[in-house]
């Protein structure tokens, strides 16, 4: 045991002393060789232009965002099979995002705006598309790791223009500007394990439900009392982003809300979901596909009785322009 013990401690003595030895070593030659360069070179180096290196500095603000435009055409004449004689569809999108981080803060924004129009000879004029919607996200670094914040988050979503269900040629008219509208004040604990994904957590949230419009408000749409303007919730929140370039000219960038509010039915979660896949064809055209879903447990405007909740899904597929603005810097 003794003799085992000795050649451990002597093995481990030597390396030890190796590694020193090596250091000097390679120390001493280092110096010689800068002691040899000769005063005509330096002499050289002064008067040598100056290389710009990479800026390593911590960056404070970074931008990215892209707008873009979707148009599609159709025109029948005589055509046995049927069909609208003169269809036209647009939609646009913008969406921006602003980053802060200074020390061991952060401060996220983004703004996303969509809007669609379709005009068809036997449907007329309607939108299919209408969304504003604001995040801000600020957050306090408690790890040594980049990873966890704790954060505070301010969520707005609505729309610009007046939206209507359609019974075949019966227009209901069923939402507005801040009808409804949802506000989101949280606090909680934001996960960011890189620059492209995000989960944000919190037991304790506030969520106002508003409803300008008097119509509306008389008819007690999107859970708002009879008369009432607006009501508040309190429960839980969590919302996930992610983007990425997931292949070679095609992008994703996604985002998902999640809220159970504790007072009424906690079980039945309020989704928010949205998608957009970006299909880079040269610089200027894209082919991109959106996906969006929401559920409300509040929202009863289907059903025979206009009394029940469904999930709403819109899916739109087009290409057209896409700009891209200043890239994120990795």
């Amino acid at each position: 045991m003794n003799i085992t013990f000795a050649i451990v401690f002597a093995t481990q003595y030597y390396m030890k002393q190796s590694v020193l030895l090596i250091f000097l070593l390679v120390s001493s030659v280092y110096i010689v060789y800068a002691q040899e360069i000769p005063v005509k070179r330096i002499s050289g180096e002064i008067f040598k232009n100056v290389k710009k290196e990479k800026d390593t500095t911590t960056w404070r603000w970074k931008r990215n965002g892209i707008v873009g435009a979707n148009i599609a055409q159709g025109s029948l004449s005589n055509w046995a099979a049927g069909g609208d004689n003169f269809s036209l569809s647009i939609n646009t999108f913008f969406s921006y995002y602003l980053y802060h981080r200074a020390k061991r803060y952060t401060w996220d924004n983004s703004f996303d705006f969509n809007f669609g129009f379709v005009q068809a000879t036997t449907l007329g004029s309607r939108k299919n598309d209408d969304r504003v919607d604001f995040l801000s996200k600020f957050g306090y670094k408690i790890d040594t790791v980049n990873r966890w914040y704790a954060s505070a988050l301010l969520n707005v979503r609505t729309q610009l223009f007046d939206g209507y269900n359609y019974s075949g040629s019966i227009a209901n008219f069923s939402s507005s500007f801040l009808s409804p509208a949802y506000i989101v004040l949280s606090l909680g604990m934001d996960y960011k394990p890189s620059s492209k994904f995000s989960l944000f957590i919190s037991p304790l949230t506030s969520r106002w439900v508003i409803v300008a419009n008097e119509y509306l408000s008389k008819q007690g749409a999107y859970g708002v009392p009879v008369n009432k303007h607006y009501f508040s919730e309190l429960g839980a929140f969590i919302t996930m982003t992610y983007h990425n370039e997931i292949a070679k000219n095609i992008s994703y960038r996604g985002r998902m809300d999640l809220f159970s509010n504790y007072g009424n039915h906690p079980g039945n979660i309020d989704i928010f979901f949205t998608n957009m896949f970006s299909f880079k064809i040269n610089k200027w055209l894209s082919a991109t596909y959106n996906l969006d879903m929401i559920y409300d447990d509040d929202i009863k405007i289907f059903g025979a009785n206009n009394d029940a909740p469904r999930l709403q899904v819109k899916s739109l597929i087009g290409i057209g322009f896409l700009m891209k603005l200043e890239p994120i810097k990795k």
